[in-house]
């Protein structure tokens, strides 16, 4: 048996590239060892039958951003229950149209951006990019979100309208947003710096009981739709390439 060396230095020798080039096809999963993808540089080999798989491309090493449609009941950023829990190989959407190849590492360390009530279920965002936490965090309170609630009750008079402008909540007068009817009993508000709680409070505020609450949207991405309608709850799909908040 041959002394085990690294994957990356065996791909080297393989297809005479350099050994950064090597880790580049290896961490895009490229590569297989008898017959198994294997995406760390530092694995060991000896007599194991390694290739290269005959579409690689050499392209840069990309961070995940994946888009959740987190379930009622599953905490989004902290908690005992947590959504991320969720995001699996398994889990993800048969209709994602994002076109990114699906890689183990994609669900390691993916940290749970922009708060999501543990009773509201939609769009919940989990990323690997730095630039992608930055956007969702620094500029949080610019980014416009879309909800659809749910409500039972009779609204006080002239509730819209206070809904859209003149609420208060824990003690900070809100700034104006748009709110209007989809239907009898559901509101569609498209609100910056929602605060958790502050949509069932808003609600309490004109006389509405808030029955569920549906995030749809975060800046420009939203749920996602396929040929067979939504996204389903559960399920998770890739932040296409280019595409921004």
């Amino acid at each position: 048996m041959s002394v085990p060396v690294r994957l990356a230095l065996r791909v080297v020798e393989l297809l005479g590239c350099s050994r950064a080039e090597a880790e580049q096809y290896i961490k895009n999963g490229w590569v297989r060892v008898d017959g198994q993808v294997v995406e760390a540089p530092q694995h060991p080999v000896s007599s194991e039958q390694v290739e290269l798989d005959p579409n690689a491309r050499l392209e840069a090493v990309e961070p995940a951003t994946v888009l959740l449609h987190k379930p009622v009941g599953l905490d989004a950023i902290e908690g005992d229950a947590p959504a991320s829990a969720l995001v699996t190989p398994s889990s993800r959407w048969d209709e994602d149209a994002s076109r990114v190849r699906l890689l183990q590492r994609h669900f390691q360390r993916l940290t749970p951006l922009v708060p999501l009530d543990t009773e509201a279920s939609g769009l919940l965002v989990l990323s690997q990019d730095g630039r992608v936490l930055r956007r969702l965090t620094e500029d949080a309170a610019q980014i416009e979100q879309e909800y659809i609630v749910e409500v039972a009750g009779e609204i006080a008079p002239y509730g819209l309208l206070r809904l859209g402008h003149g609420l208060q909540f824990d003690g900070r007068a809100l700034l104006p947003c748009k709110v209007s009817w989809q239907n009898e009993t559901r509101l569609r508000f498209a609100i910056k710096g929602v605060q958790p709680g502050q949509l069932r409070a808003m609600c309490a505020q004109v006389g509405l009981e808030v029955v569920s609450i549906r995030r749809l949207r975060i800046g420009r991405i939203s749920l996602g739709k396929g040929p067979s309608g939504a996204m389903p709850s559960g399920a998770w799909r890739y932040l296409p390439v280019g595409e921004r908040f």
